[in-house]
């Protein structure tokens, strides 16, 4: 699974890195970013069954869609 982030749609309101500490952090100006780079997006081991809880949860409370899943089609 490809994980995105759209930083534009970001309200800093908190809930990524509640749902998935582990995974998602900010930038200063309270920005999501993924905890151990700055790129955009992440390919994450798994399918739509079989995606990490904490990242599924995330992207489920995201208010505002900042965050987004799809398949990796660059397999």
């Amino acid at each position: 699974m490809l994980c995105q982030i759209i930083p534009e749609k970001c309200i800093a309101c908190g809930l990524c890195q509640i749902k998935a500490p582990e995974r998602f952090d900010y930038y200063d100006n309270g920005i999501v970013k993924f905890k151990e780079t700055d790129a955009l997006s992440l390919t994450i081991p798994g399918t739509k069954q079989t995606i990490p809880a904490d990242i599924l949860e995330a992207y489920r409370h995201c208010p505002t869609r900042a965050i987004l899943l799809s398949e990796d089609t660059k397999k």
